[in-house]
């Protein structure tokens, strides 16, 4: 089968969806299928293009066997509203356009969060008379309106009713979450045409393993109790919650937040740090995908953090799979739901309330005292990581895309 698949975020950056894009494309490479991904040059979050790439009309690369087309876009940070929507745009318009001179594939994807790139699968599908599959990574735009980055009015009621009009007319959809399964189902959509495909861990890649005493040393959290918080620093993350937990946790020398990656409001973090003088969080910024698992292995607990908002019910962070691999204890800080779910089945972890600094403090101290429940939450992190593999999201993606080219445009 030939794939053809739309995303603005592809390796190297290391968002979630560029991950889950070209791990489930190495599986299905391996497999014998054809893919084709058409993407841009990297630069997410920070809008700067990455070393080695320029921004240039069409660039081909080959990356593990997937043929990677990265297309020249308007760049621009992944902060605010006006110039990210000219970003995606671009994306849309120089995606659909380069699509009409690939070869006729069998079937076209899209991932979001940002569904702009969805736009462009759907339109050179109809085109070219291919079938057309939406990923659902986000409720999106419900998820940029939750952080206050659009206002509600005409604008956004425009960009619902596309939305809605994409779920529609794809062949197929396929979300990460059951709880997103279910608000396409309140909204209308036919619950037949929606299949869930959660998100996953490559095994291979992630794995328990001690932490190289000359990288701890070197980051500033050698001999700490590690609190590490890895990805992106960005408005659904609302991490001045962990700067006001860390507040309450200055007497206690040993126990230090670890806080790696980048975003719209890593800067305004750092300044924070620094104004409170908070000499337990360390800052390291956003690390190449191979030194992923060496950075895991710093900590002694992760933690994954989401903003106090409703929308946030319904999304997995990717980051706990990761985790799990790991063998890391979770602390998840997230409104009660999907996430708090799964982790209180595997029991690999804790679950706080969002926003809440105490509860979370509180949750730290805990476990750094009681090394016990620590090592049993690590066990039973580990032992999940088997159900939650990339290899089983690979194939049951595949799945889906057969099924829709099965069923033809």
């Amino acid at each position: 089968m030939q794939i053809l698949f739309f995303t603005e975020n592809f390796p190297p950056e290391t968002n979630a969806a560029a991950t889950r894009v070209y791990e489930r494309a190495c599986y299905w490479i391996r497999w014998g299928h054809e893919v084709t991904v058409l993407t841009c040059a990297p630069n997410f979050p920070d809008g700067r293009i990455y070393d080695g790439y320029r921004n240039k009309w069409h660039q081909v690369e080959n990356i593990d066997g997937i043929r990677v087309v990265r297309l020249k876009t308007y760049i621009a940070a992944n902060r605010g509203t006006f110039k990210r929507t000219l970003d995606f745009l671009s994306f849309m318009a120089v995606a659909f356009i380069a699509g009409l001179f690939e070869r006729r594939p069998d079937v076209i994807a899209a991932t979001s969060p940002q569904f702009f790139s969805a736009v462009g699968g759907w339109a050179l599908g109809r085109v070219r008379r291919v079938p057309f599959v939406f990923e659902l990574g986000d409720l999106w735009p419900a998820s940029i309106v939750a952080v206050g980055a659009i206002k509600p009015g005409l604008g956004l009621r425009m960009i619902e009713k596309l939305e809605l009009f994409l779920y529609r007319q794809s062949t197929a959809v396929a979300v990460l979450t059951h709880a997103f399964k279910r608000n396409l189902i309140r909204r209308g959509i036919n619950e037949h045409k929606i299949s869930v495909v959660q998100n996953g861990v490559d095994t291979q890649r992630y794995a328990p393993r001690k932490n190289n005493k000359n990288f701890a040393n070197r980051v500033g959290v050698e001999g700490k109790f590690v609190v590490g918080y890895i990805g992106t620093h960005g408005m659904a993350h609302a991490l001045m919650n962990v700067l006001d937990a860390a507040v309450r946790l200055l007497d206690w020398t040993e126990i230090a937040f670890l806080m790696v990656g980048s975003g719209a409001e890593r800067d305004i973090l750092i300044q924070e740090a620094e104004l409170r003088n908070l000499k337990n969080v360390v800052f390291l910024e956003r690390q190449p995908k191979d030194n992923m698992p060496a950075v895991w292995s710093l900590c002694d607990i992760a933690l994954v953090h989401l903003k106090n908002a409703p929308v946030f019910e319904e999304v997995i962070p990717s980051k706990m799979f990761e985790a799990m691999a790991m063998g890391l204890p979770i602390l998840l800080a997230s409104p009660p739901g999907e996430a708090s779910d799964i982790l209180a089945a595997d029991g690999a972890g804790i679950h706080v309330p969002a926003e809440d600094p105490e509860a979370l403090a509180n949750s730290v101290l805990s476990l750094y005292k009681d090394t016990k429940f620590l090592s049993a939450l690590a066990a039973a992190s580990l032992a999940a990581a088997p159900h939650h593999t990339r290899e089983a999201q690979a194939k049951e993606m595949l799945s889906v895309l057969k099924i829709a080219v099965e069923e033809g445009v």
